[in-house]
């Protein structure tokens, strides 16, 4: 049973880091209905080809990183989402809602992708997602930005974290200056790394964010994109910048910043923050106009981001600390049956309650301590006899009588702290 461990990139997720969990996906829910999106849930397995035909056939999610099963029955093969985007397009194509865009979704839960488990980076691992499908227009970009904003500044990121933003213009931009890439890649093919040769006829632009050292050098004189944007493109982006200018959101170009894939247009944006240590991006997204036609679907315009949950707990700001409980405290076998009846009285009023459940009253009490109550409502055979309890404030140690009839009342100061 190998001591009962979790599998390697896998972890429990345990109390405090779960309420931090909660807090981030809750902030994400809040927002995005605010902005008019609607939660939405996709299978967390779907064929694979839903996978190959969105990530690519030779990219390295593909390749080397999902986790594939055969499925007898359909004679066919399933994976597990290694990302959220895919499933949804496939859902927009499955559901015919083109009849009703736009569509505006938000969703949230596990991926699982197989790479080297790091800090704040697991095989299973939670996104938070937001997509636009049905809108071409440049306001649909800035509303969606706008959104990734608000959503950080919730769970107190505003102050340390950059917008980085780029264009990758439609689609004859795009072939344009994926052919002076090459071209200009092809005269330092010596220089590359494997991985960056490797990807030169099939994803040049992946060799602009190649980590190898090597490969920066390279890639610090290659062409840039703004000289390779036809007129509808750069006007998209400008129109895109005037609006985040106009809601005051600022932003830093970075024509280094590139999405792979071929239905990738438009905008494409990284919010970043150096609070985990090195640069590290906190929420992707961009237009993905080609993406449903790409899958079979109608020619749909789309823009989304995505956010890793785990590495936004780490960086969360927000107490996230549970309300502090009240303590029912019975001694003697009469007052815990009284003790039980207060207590679900008490939790269907909305109280937060810790019942002790055993042993004398001073270890009830040291187990009120130990839950952080803040109040103790201890029961004994005089509070019985006089249909009463002692509410003992369990942070300056007073403590008063009060009759059952009027305990909420009186426990409601407490919950109001």
């Amino acid at each position: 049973m190998r001591n009962l461990q979790p599998v390697r990139g896998t972890r429990d997720i345990l109390f405090e880091d779960m309420r931090r969990h909660r807090a981030v996906m809750e902030a994400a829910r809040r927002v995005a209905l605010q902005y008019g999106y609607h939660e939405i849930a996709t299978p967390v397995f779907e064929f694979t080809d839903v996978f190959r035909r969105t990530l690519g056939e030779t990219s390295d999610v593909v390749t080397k990183e999902m986790y594939t099963f055969p499925v007898r029955e359909e004679g066919d093969s399933v994976t597990l989402r290694p990302e959220a985007t895919a499933g949804v397009a496939r859902a927009f194509i499955s559901n015919g809602l083109q009849q009703q865009i736009p569509v505006k979704a938000f969703y949230t839960g596990p991926m699982f992708r197989h790479e080297r488990p790091q800090k704040g980076r697991l095989r299973q691992f939670h996104q938070v997602d937001v997509e636009l499908i049905g809108v071409a227009q440049p306001v649909g970009d800035v509303e969606i930005i706008a959104l990734a904003q608000q959503f950080l500044e919730a769970i107190g990121l505003g102050g340390s974290i950059t917008l980085e933003l780029n264009t990758l213009g439609d689609l004859e931009s795009r072939k344009a200056y994926r052919a002076a890439l090459v071209e200009y890649f092809n005269d330092h093919l010596d220089s590359l790394s494997e991985d960056s040769r490797e990807r030169l006829h099939r994803n040049p632009l992946r060799i602009l964010d190649s980590k190898d050292s090597n490969d920066a050098q390279v890639v610090a004189g290659a062409p840039h994109f703004a000289d390779y944007l036809n007129a509808y493109s750069t006007d998209f982006f400008g129109q895109v910048r005037e609006g985040l200018d106009t809601l005051g959101l600022p932003y830093t170009l970075n024509d280094r910043l590139v999405r792979g894939l071929d239905y990738y247009t438009h905008t494409c944006f990284e919010f970043t923050t150096d609070a985990l240590g090195a640069q590290g991006t906190v929420l992707a997204g961009g237009r993905y106009d080609g993406l449903i036609e790409t899958m079979g679907g109608p020619s749909t315009p789309g823009i989304g981001w995505a956010a890793g949950v785990e590495r936004l707990a780490m960086l969360l700001q927000q107490d996230t600390a549970p309300p502090r409980p009240i303590a029912v405290v019975p001694a003697g076998k009469d007052a815990e049956k009284r003790a039980l009846q207060v207590t679900q009285d008490l939790r269907r009023q909305g109280f937060v309650v810790e019942l002790g459940y055993s042993g004398n009253m001073g270890k009830r009490l040291k187990r009120a301590d130990k839950v952080s109550a803040c109040a103790a409502v201890i029961m004994g055979e005089d509070e019985l006899a006089a249909d009463a309890a002692t509410v003992r404030n369990l942070d300056t140690g007073e403590q008063v009588r009060v009759g059952l009839d009027a305990l909420s009342e009186h426990l409601r100061g407490y919950q109001q702290r």
